[in-house]
This record gives structure tokens, C-alpha cells and sequence, in this order.
């Protein structure tokens, strides 16, 4: 059975940050939750394996912030870097859990400035396509399970990010981008025409470290040939003068919203950024009600 064949729906982890935080560690810098690749991996493993016991079928792995550039930034060798870039995927297959997707992230993400949720980049894009060129070339040579192509704010970054895993691999993927409202990417591109664009080319297509409250007609105005894929943030609020959100988080709102996101085509559901161990547990109790 594949992930994208379970039923009644595949449950995916939850932020790796919130987890690594419910442990008392401090994700921060441009590494952010990859920090921990170069010196501490078992922390890693450690924090997926809260999420496969909490009940998640699919592990997303440390791979979204890390890359070759960054870590050589960091003071490893080019060498190393692929190494430990590489060692993501073992590092959730630790863990034990049935599925391991092999993180993808957008360009934006290793340069921890916020365009990752604009796709406005100071790049090229012939830079953007050997930067995911590169990193592409590492993770598929870890033979994951599936590829979690996710939180990619525009349909220009998504069909390069297609383009060069398909020179590489015809492995399992699903492709998630990040909204800004209920009908566009977070770089204004309308989500139903993307959805549209590179479904063909992945085993999944949908949304992820975007509001709940988005979620249904987002998924709605799709019109694709494969199964929906959404793992929403808690949605709250930041608020930067008092350093706090405002609005609730954990992801304990969830399973109230599932059952019409799987109405909509869904069978890939979890949660992104503020959802943790206990918004993924109650999902599994709502996958394992709806299965008896």
C-alpha cells in the first residue's frame, strides 16, 4: 500500500519545529530545524518519533531548510555538507515510520529572509533551478519512500522544482503550495490553474503551511486527476510587539475541518508549522473512527 492509496487518508506529521520545541529545544538561524543534522541527528530522530506515535503514517524529513550552501555556511566542507543533507532521510527512517517523505523546499527557505512566502527572490531563476539541481541529486540518492515537494509559494518554482526531480527520479511526489487566501498562491498565482498545471506530474497536489480557514475552497476550486494533499498551519496570528500568537494553536481545531477537506478529494492530511503531537493525535483518532 502506498501513502496515497490509505484510507480513509494518510496521516502526515506535524511541524518538526513545534515537536523539536515540545522537547525543549529552540529551533533558530538559517539552519532552523536542520541545526541539528550537523552535531546532534538523534534529536531529529527523536522528535519524528513523537509524531509516529502520536499516530502519523508519513514523517516529512529535516531536508525543507537544508542545503549544501547553508551548511557549508555554517562551517561544514562541501563534502560534509552532502553528507549530512543526505543523512535526513536515515534520520526519519530511524523512527520507524511507514512512510518517509523527503523534504523539498522552496529557494526562499535557506535564505531565512521571508521570501519563501512571497517567491520574490534576488535570484535568477536559472539560479533557483541549480540550486534545487543540486540539492535534488542528494535526496534522491537517499531512496525515500516519496518527495514532499511543500510550501512552494509560486507555479514558476513548482515546475522547476518538477522539471529537475523528474531528469532524476520517477519516485512517488506531491507537490503543496503555500496560499495567501482562499484562492491564490502566496505569489498570487490562482491555486485551482497551478493545481491544474502540475498534478500530471506528481502523485498529489494541495496546500500546506497555510490557514485552516483557506483549506476548503482551496481545495475545492481544484479540478485535478490525483489525490488532494493538506497539511494546514495552526493559523494563528504573530504578534511582533508582544512576541506571541493570537488565536489558537496545536492544531486541535483540526478534525473538526477534516471530514469536509476529505469530502473535497483529500487522503493526505497532517499539519504544518504550530501543529503538534497532540493536533496529529487527535487526526489519528479521527482516521482510526472513520476506518472501524
Amino acid at each position: 500500500m502506498s501513502a496515497f492509496s490509505r484510507e480513509p487518508f494518510a496521516l502526515i506529521d506535524g511541524g518538526l519545529s513545534t515537536a523539536l520545541e515540545e522537547m525543549g529545544e529552540r529551533p533558530a538561524g538559517l539552519l532552523w530545524t536542520a541545526a541539528a543534522l550537523v552535531d546532534r541527528p538523534q534529536v531529529l530522530t527523536a522528535a519524528h518519533r513523537l509524531y509516529v506515535d502520536a499516530g502519523a503514517d508519513v514523517i516529512i524529513t529535516a531536508s525543507y531548510q537544508a542545503s549544501e550552501s547553508g551548511l557549508v555556511a555554517a562551517g561544514l566542507s562541501a563534502t560534509e555538507a552532502r553528507r549530512a543533507l543526505a543523512a535526513t532521510t536515515a534520520v526519519a527512517r530511524a523512527a520507524q515510520p511507514a512512510f518517509v517523505a523527503s523534504s523539498v523546499g522552496p529557494f526562499g527557505a535557506h535564505l531565512g529572509d521571508g521570501s519563501e512566502y512571497t517567491g520574490v527572490y534576488a535570484a535568477s531563476w536559472g539560479e533557483v533551478r541549480a540550486f534545487h539541481r543540486q540539492r535534488l541529486a542528494v535526496l534522491v540518492d537517499t531512496a525515500p519512500d516519496l518527495f514532499a515537494i511543500e510550501t512552494i509559494p509560486s507555479l514558476a518554482e513548482a515546475e522547476i522544482v518538477i522539471d529537475e526531480l523528474r531528469v532524476l527520479t520517477d519516485a512517488p511526489a506531491w507537490l503543496t503550495f503555500s496560499c495567501r487566501d482562499a484562492a491564490h498562491t502566496c505569489a498570487g498565482d490562482q491555486f485551482a490553474d497551478a493545481a491544474g498545471v502540475v498534478a500530471p506530474a506528481v502523485s498529489a497536489v494541495g496546500v500546506n503551511c497555510t490557514a485552516p480557514t483557506f483549506v476548503l475552497p482551496l481545495l475545492q476550486s481544484a479540478s485535478v486527476a490525483v489525490p488532494l494533499v493538506v497539511y494546514p498551519n495552526h493559523g494563528a496570528a504573530w504578534d511582533g510587539e508582544h512576541r506571541c500568537w493570537i488565536g489558537p494553536t496545536g492544531g486541535g481545531e483540526l478534525p473538526g475541518l477534516a471530514p469536509s477537506w476529505l469530502a473535497a478529494g483529500a487522503r493526505l492530511i497532517g499539519g504544518c508549522c504550530g501543529v503538534g503531537t497532540a493536533g496529529i493525535a487527535a487526526l489519528a483518532r479521527l482516521r482510526d473512527e472513520l476506518a472501524a
